[in-house]
């Protein structure tokens, strides 16, 4: 994913530990488009960035297209 912006190879960006406070703050899974409401962000935006987080542990899905914040997400951010 080299060059899609989403920050899969650095640390994490702005973007990305917003996703991340506005995942700490849910009570359970939460979809793309909820998490783009919650951020202000592009829902294909954080579709990107969600996926880059999951790769980095941050973050987990315990069912298809709903996303939960892990304990390593909740250090991260």
């Amino acid at each position: 994913m080299a060059g899609c912006g989403c920050g899969c190879n650095k640390g994490l960006t702005d973007e990305q530990k917003k996703i991340l406070a506005a995942m700490a703050g849910q009570t359970g899974p939460s979809g793309c488009k909820d998490i783009a409401a919650a951020t202000g962000l592009e829902s294909k935006s954080v579709s990107c960035k969600l996926t880059a987080l999951k790769k980095k542990g941050y973050i987990s899905s315990p069912v298809r297209c709903k996303y939960e914040i892990t304990e390593e997400g909740r250090a991260a951010k």
